[in-house]
């Protein structure tokens, strides 16, 4: 019997087609900082490491718009309430020999003081305070979420907006965000990205500010 060797090939050479997740188990830490190392910064596919498995991912574009929308509605929202704060986009947060994620968006509220100036992360910097999905999302992802220990999760399935609060190492699905508890941000985030879709994004924003300035502010 004629021994077969077992193809290897780098990761960077896999053309995923956009909405595709891929998962490799078995992936040690050291392989997990070496496949981020070679897929460098400049990328439209995001990973997340836990538990071992592997989980490459490739955004649909249509998650373009409820990301950013979402990110502008909390940037209008901090400065409503006169909060200071550091965006971090979809940096890699990892918590070492055990999980890394990409969030589509995150936000650093109260250790913003922290991480103004930094241009990269350091071992013994915070999790963001608060991290926006906006596609679909995996196990392996929500482990990776709780082993960084990221405080507050929002996940935007295209439907409907889910808050997740880190209570004991686990998340616990709440229907208030302790970071604007006045807002039922589960009506009003729906409400405006599906405006976005039919009206224009601009249009969607304003219409948001209106809504809570006469409501809420």
């Amino acid at each position: 019997m004629t021994a077969v060797s077992p193809v290897v090939k780098p990761v960077s050479l896999m053309r995923l087609a956009p909405g595709s997740v891929v998962t490799i188990d078995d992936v040690s830490w050291e392989e997990f900082e070496s496949i981020l190392q070679e897929l460098g910064q400049k990328r439209s596919l995001r990973v997340a490491y836990s538990n071992s498995t592997l989980e490459i991912m490739v955004p649909l574009p249509e998650h373009e718009k409820p990301k950013d929308l979402i990110s502008d509605i909390v940037k209008i929202l901090l400065k409503k309430l006169g909060k200071r704060y550091e965006p971090f986009g979809s940096t890699t947060f990892k918590r070492e020999n055990s999980a890394g994620v990409e969030p589509d968006a995150c936000f650093y509220i109260e250790n913003y003081q922290r991480m103004i100036g930094k241009r990269r992360l350091e071992p013994d910097d915070p999790p963001p305070d608060l991290a926006i999905e906006t596609d679909v999302t995996s196990k392996t992802t929500l482990d990776a979420y709780e082993a960084i220990a990221v405080p507050e999760l929002w996940i935007y399935n295209g439907k409907n907006l889910s808050i997740y609060l880190l209570q004991d190492g686990r998340y616990i699905q709440f229907d208030r965000s302790p970071t604007f508890p006045n807002i039922p941000l589960t009506q009003i985030i729906p409400a405006t990205v599906e405006r976005a879709w039919q009206i224009g994004s601009v249009q969607a924003i304003e219409e948001f500010e209106n809504e809570i300035n006469s409501t809420y502010f």
